[in-house]
């Protein structure tokens, strides 16, 4: 495996071959498709709960710095997702469940529509099942957000060609396939095991869409789940000073973990664009784009102590798995853009926007967005905020 501090920049699609040519009309993408989990869900969580039974990120401090008030999403304000829409001139991609609330079922989802849940995996909630593992946050799967989408897109006129116009961002999806089992004990072995099997379900649902007309699909990998506060939290007393990076503090061998799903997916994905030389498959790198942050964090306006959580209640990394961001007993920093992680497990609208800007003008997706659209811009505020 690859040392956790390594920007590794070959990525193994190196071998795709962009066969359908210049005529792409990215950048010009009519409305944007969203598969997912709390990394790209706009919503979703929060309208699946019940009101008695909501969602941290529908609480305050969520959603302070750019909506001022929580929108369901996992972060103080935007996520990749929504800075992907401003550089596409689309409004902020919503949610595709309504709940009880009419004026939300009356929307129309032409310019975009986001099926991402908070917690969701990859593989069916069965599988875990079988093995004692729970989901504590939704029975949602990837294959239902794919059951979703078929729903909506039977309601869609001329809906190849719709699905033909629109960009696909397929994730990130898979990264609490080995969340969920490591937080609830199950070895680092055990987890790594579900790999194959995680990157098959993401790599049967990309065969669905371009059998339903999918043309630019853009599957992100994992991120550097190693230097997340949740994880450095859980496994401080079990870990020794050999388990970390001495460049950053990350736990090496959650970062490892990332690295392995990330070869099988790019693997996957090298397969499938063989298969299928008429389609645009983009292998959008979150680790590296991720890592250079913590990597040189004042380069980038962050705090030298870039591994605490911003909101959080208390410890070594601001983080207490009873009294979460959100809760009584949690309390907010004054300045979360200094911050890269926001409450433990996600991260500030700072470091999304850092992050999406390393795909979209950077080097970090395979093949370059830079060079495929050279007009794309991380701007400043939304095309259209949407107050959802």
């Amino acid at each position: 495996m690859a040392v956790a501090h390594t920007i590794i920049l070959v990525l193994l699609t190196t071998s795709w071959a962009w066969a359908a040519g210049t005529e792409s009309t990215f950048g010009c993408y009519e409305s944007i498709i969203s598969f997912g989990d709390s990394i790209a869900d706009t919503g979703n969580l929060r309208r699946l709960r019940s009101a008695n039974n909501q969602p941290d990120s529908a609480r305050l401090p969520y959603g302070r710095t750019f909506f001022h008030h929580p929108t369901g999403r996992f972060s103080d304000g935007r996520l990749i997702i929504d800075f992907i829409a401003e550089s596409l001139g689309l409004p902020l991609v919503q949610p595709y469940l309504g709940g009880a609330d009419a004026a939300v079922n009356d929307r129309s989802f032409d310019k975009g529509v986001n099926f991402a849940v908070a917690g969701a995996t990859a593989l069916d909630i069965s599988f875990f099942e079988e093995r004692g593992i729970y989901n504590p946050m939704t029975n949602v799967s990837l294959g239902t957000q794919l059951r979703w989408f078929k729903q909506f897109l039977a309601t869609i006129p001329e809906n190849r060609k719709f699905l033909q116009r629109s960009l696909i961002l397929m994730g990130e999806i898979g990264g609490n396939d080995y969340n969920h089992p490591l937080e609830q004990g199950k070895s680092p072995q055990e987890t790594q095991s579900f790999g194959t099997a995680i990157v098959d379900s993401i790599g049967s649902t990309i065969q669905e869409l371009i059998k339903l007309g999918a043309k630019t699909i853009l599957v992100p990998g994992n991120l550097p789940i190693g230097c997340i506060p949740a994880f450095l939290t859980k496994f401080e007393k079990s870990s020794s000073k050999q388990d970390y990076d001495s460049t950053i503090g990350c736990l090496n061998w959650l970062n490892e973990l990332s690295i392995y799903h990330n070869e099988l997916l790019q693997k996957e994905l090298t397969r499938i664009q063989r298969l299928n030389p008429h389609v645009h498959i983009i292998y959008a790198d979150y680790y590296n784009a991720t890592l250079r942050l913590y990597l040189s964090p004042t380069q980038f306006g962050f705090s030298k102590d870039i591994l605490r959580a911003c909101c959080g209640a208390g410890g070594p990394y601001n983080f207490n798995e009873v009294v979460r961001c959100g809760n009584p007993g949690a309390t907010c920093c004054d300045d979360p853009s200094i911050f890269t992680n926001w409450d433990g497990l996600h991260y500030t609208e700072a470091a999304y926007r850092l992050i999406a800007q390393g795909l979209l003008q950077g080097p970090y997706t395979t093949p370059r967005f830079k060079d495929i659209c050279p007009s794309i811009t991380i701007s400043g505020p939304a095309a259209q905020v949407n107050e959802y």
